[in-house]
């Protein structure tokens, strides 16, 4: 039964690359200390790395996509090494990558104790990302496999569309992993709505992490709001609220969960409901 820690990450002004190692290793420290297993960050939480660069840069929605690409190797070393010196698995939130055809795709980086890391790409952009800030789509959708079991991702957006989900599930994922960035109540709702939909339908565990804290000198991440959950499907031997852990809105903390996996296969065959089961008969109504 494999213990999840769900961030609510703080986005700080950091100055330079040993005050972001640093807090990142406090994080995962603490949360390895608690017993996780499985450890999730949020969406862009590494956008605080720009705050890494001159006034110029950071303060540019352009200027620091490029300018986070010279940290990228760094990046992904560092939680490489954590994931290994703790034996955990890491979602380490998400990080937007150059492509060599020149588009940026906000990439969800998945690290093994072992040592592996894969991605999983952002499918459905906001109007934000689309319109000013000129991040690409991804079209691949994977599944990753962890001694638990396979584990998905729906990056923030794409919890609200139940394709994705659905097709993750189908290939074997009973958690999905849902890395959050909103900057309003209501973004952060249909993030939530989504991710409970999700656990719903596909009576899977669906767990959120959210951006919290205000970055007045970024103008991307400058406002962020949320509380990281651990959903679940509302069936019996689950919460009747489909909730098992929730954090205190906006404040900086882990939020943990132990999850029982061998119940998701159980009340997908012997639950009060059939969601995941009936899922292909709403295609036989015309």
């Amino acid at each position: 039964m494999p213990r999840i820690a769900t961030a609510q990450y703080d986005i700080s002004f950091l100055e330079n690359w040993a005050n972001f190692e640093a807090k990142i290793r406090r994080w995962v420290a603490e949360a390895a200390s608690n017993k996780a297993d499985i450890l999730l960050f949020p969406e862009y939480a590494c956008m605080e790395l720009s705050s890494l660069f001159p006034k110029a840069v950071y303060s540019s929605l352009s200027e620091q996509l490029t300018a986070l690409q010279t940290l990228k190797d760094d990046y992904l070393a560092l939680f490489s090494r954590l994931a290994s010196e703790h034996r955990v698995y890491i979602q380490a939130g998400t990080f937007p990558v150059l492509h060599d055809n020149g588009e940026f795709h906000n990439h969800a980086y998945f690290f093994t104790p072992q040592g592996d890391v894969d991605f999983q790409e952002k499918l459905t952009m906001t109007r934000f990302e689309n319109e000013h800030w000129h991040i690409s789509r991804g079209l691949e959708i994977k599944v990753f496999d962890t001694v638990f079991g396979k584990v998905a991702i729906n990056i923030c957006y794409d919890s609200e569309f139940p394709h994705y989900a659905r097709q993750q599930a189908e290939r074997g994922a009973a958690l999905i992993l849902v890395p959050s960035c909103t900057d309003t109540e209501a973004g952060y709702y249909r993030v939530r709505i989504g991710c409970q939909a999700r656990a719903l339908e596909n009576q899977c565990y669906v767990v959120q992490a959210s951006l919290v804290g205000n970055a007045e000198w970024s103008e991307a991440v400058d406002v962020n709001c949320g509380a990281a959950a651990i959903y679940t499907p509302v069936d019996r031997g689950f919460p009747s609220n489909g909730i098992l852990s929730i954090g205190e809105y906006n404040q900086t903390q882990w939020v943990y969960a132990d999850l029982d996996l061998a119940a998701v296969e159980k009340v997908r065959l012997e639950g009060q409901v059939f969601n995941y089961k009936d899922w292909p008969k709403q295609f036989d109504c015309q």
